[in-house]
């Protein structure tokens, strides 16, 4: 899993039809500090997150899949599970 900020959407009207009625956001990777880390990526969105929002982002297929009941045919690799209030770095065992 990743964080990340969302920073912008992607509209398309011709897609798999798999991606009809779901939300697509462009998230940027971040470290804990906030700074930015690594490319963009296009997740889609299961929880109504929206642009500035810090998200949990989980990038692999197989379980993207399973949250949206696809099957195993459809291009996915990132879904955004989770809008981050705030990341505590601190571990008190």
């Amino acid at each position: 899993m990743q964080i990340a900020t969302v920073i912008g959407s992607i509209v398309s009207v011709v897609k798999h039809e798999s991606y009809e009625s779901k939300k697509l956001l462009i998230v940027q990777p971040l470290t804990l500090d906030g700074t930015a880390d690594g490319s963009t990526m296009i997740a889609v969105d299961t929880i109504g997150a929206g642009k500035g929002d810090t998200v949990l982002v989980a990038q692999e297929g197989r379980s993207a899949m399973e949250i949206l009941n696809f099957d195993h045919r459809v291009p996915l690799r990132e879904i955004i599970i989770g809008i981050v209030d705030r990341v505590d770095r601190t571990f008190n065992a």
